[in-house]
């Protein structure tokens, strides 16, 4: 009897730490993506959390010997604006207490549904979806 008591009160215990909702404290920092290509800062702006790039691996364009733009951006106007200090996400707190708004990829220019889940103190998990289609990646806290 004591074993199951205290495997019911472990299984109550994890779903509430799962369940109780993420403070925008978490969150705040520069975070290095998962490839290590870039690192964006997370603030807040407002009532939202936003992403905003502020260091760049490749932050010289092979191609042009400049600082890469944000040429596949669906808006012409936008087109060469420089990728580093762009913003790529404003989240919002939704009721459940989750962070989710768009996401911008400016590989592609597409903007993603997405999803901040943090994972400990160091880590945090960007989700994102493409209709059906979601992936994610872990990023890690810059010291």
């Amino acid at each position: 009897m004591t074993n199951r008591f205290w495997r019911a009160i472990s299984v109550v215990s994890a779903l509430i730490l799962v369940a109780a909702p993420a403070s925008a404290e978490e969150f705040i920092g520069t975070w290095l993506t998962q490839q290590a290509d870039a690192q964006i800062r997370v603030a807040k702006c407002g009532k939202a959390l936003c992403g905003t790039v502020v260091w760049l691996k490749d932050a010289i364009d092979p191609k042009t010997g400049k600082p890469p733009v944000d040429d596949k951006n669906p808006d012409p106007n936008k087109r060469k604006d420089k990728i580093l200090g762009s913003r790529i996400f404003a989240m919002e707190q939704d009721n459940m207490g989750s962070w989710i708004g768009g996401i911008y990829n400016s590989d592609d220019g597409q903007t993603y549904r997405g999803r901040l889940v943090p994972r400990g103190e160091d880590e945090l998990e960007v989700q994102g979806c493409a209709g059906l289609l979601c992936g994610s990646e872990v990023w890690a806290k810059s010291k």
